[in-house]
């Protein structure tokens, strides 16, 4: 195809391909040769008249728009701001730690304030017998006699059971029934605890004489310690045994009744000068099998 195209006032070579013309011009501006139409196919336009184009006019331009987007732009970058501090904010106080109270913490209804949550658990329950003001502490193995008495022992073991324990036993004196005196068992013993060892003792053995027991006085006679010559009367009775928990003076058991034979007459033998009477004392065995029996 070619490119040229007939002078204006001849007729087109019939052995060229007729140009088809400009390409169409965009809406709203006028066709070439005459406003509003374009020029006929093999029809050339007037000679002498020159072609009419619509040139157009840009519109004015105005810094209102650029002035008003500059503005709205500002207010939204000020509010993504404020929404990324406020969204800041928010996601901020869920690492706050939860002020809800401790089960163990009242609410104050009302008081405005929340309630401590620093409750601290409660202490273990104290190790001292009922807060009982008779309670002592021992220092030798004979303060533990303090149990038959009814005062409980501060510092002597706890009593967990008659498989474990250890016992000492006292009896008193009926002449003097505040007196008690040790009875001592056999060191083959399990029960069995040395003079150093009190504080291992939970188990206390009482025994009080049966009122009213006493048998026929046996008179027995001793040359005193100035070589005088006596004659004591040396009384059997019956003895009640029973066991109580070393730390608490609590009853745990009862022993049973322990003889005390007056049979024979002890090589040695300790009386009251003004009555002239002496007790016999529990038997040993027997207070072994009641111990063994209970403590088994």
């Amino acid at each position: 195809m070619s490119n040229s195209h007939p002078p204006y006032g001849e007729q087109p070579d019939p052995n060229v391909t007729p140009w088809s013309g400009p390409p169409a011009p965009p809406a709203g501006y006028p066709a070439y040769g005459q406003p509003g139409q374009a020029p006929q196919y093999g029809q050339a336009p007037q000679f002498g008249q020159a072609p009419q184009f619509g040139v157009p006019v840009p519109p004015q331009k105005s810094n209102r728009g650029l002035v008003i987007g500059l503005i709205i732009g500002a207010v939204v970058l000020i509010l993504a701001l404020c929404g990324a501090g406020i969204g800041l904010a928010l996601v901020g106080n869920d690492d706050e730690p939860d002020p809800t109270p401790t089960p163990s913490a009242t609410a104050n209804q009302g008081s405005g304030t929340e309630p401590s949550s620093s409750a601290q658990p409660s202490e273990p329950p104290s190790e001292q017998p009922n807060n009982n003001n008779n309670a002592v502490t021992a220092r030798y193995s004979s303060d533990l006699s303090s149990v038959c008495d009814g005062s409980p022992i501060l510092n002597a073991a706890t009593y967990s059971g008659p498989a474990t324990a250890k016992a000492y036993v006292f009896s008193n004196n009926p002449e003097r029934p505040t007196f008690w005196s040790s009875k001592i068992v056999g060191s083959d013993k399990r029960y069995y605890a040395k003079s150093a060892d009190f504080t291992s003792v939970s188990v206390v053995g009482c025994m009080s004489m049966v009122p009213g027991s006493e048998g026929a006085p046996k008179q027995c006679d001793y040359k005193a310690s100035d070589g005088k010559n006596v004659s004591v009367s040396y009384i059997s009775s019956r003895y009640q045994l029973t066991f109580y928990a070393a730390k608490t003076a609590e009853k745990i058991g009862d022993g049973g009744t322990v003889n005390a034979p007056a049979t024979r007459c002890p090589s040695f033998i300790s009386y009251n000068k003004t009555t002239m009477k002496a007790y016999a004392a529990p038997d040993s065995g027997t207070i072994e099998a009641a111990l063994d029996k209970f403590l088994s």
